[in-house]
């Protein structure tokens, strides 16, 4: 067979997997950070801000909550 084993091919997948929870969670706990009276609806709109780029995110969920309630 070419490839990695099985087992070690789902241990790698697993670590990658804890590798991007740790890494959402830090940039959520930065977020917080940054806006400490966001709601958690902002914050998560600001995470998919830093996961896919402000044009994507607006694309995918519209503007953030706080410019929504700004639009005429």
């Amino acid at each position: 067979r070419d490839g990695l084993p099985v087992s070690a091919f789902a241990r790698k997948l697993g670590m990658l997997g804890q590798m991007n929870a740790a890494a959402r969670q830090l940039a959520l706990q930065g977020l917080r950070a940054r806006h400490p009276a966001a709601t958690e609806a902002q914050l998560q709109r600001y995470l998919a801000d830093l996961l896919l780029g402000p044009e994507l995110a607006a694309r995918a969920y519209g503007p953030r909550p706080a410019e929504a309630s700004h639009a005429p």
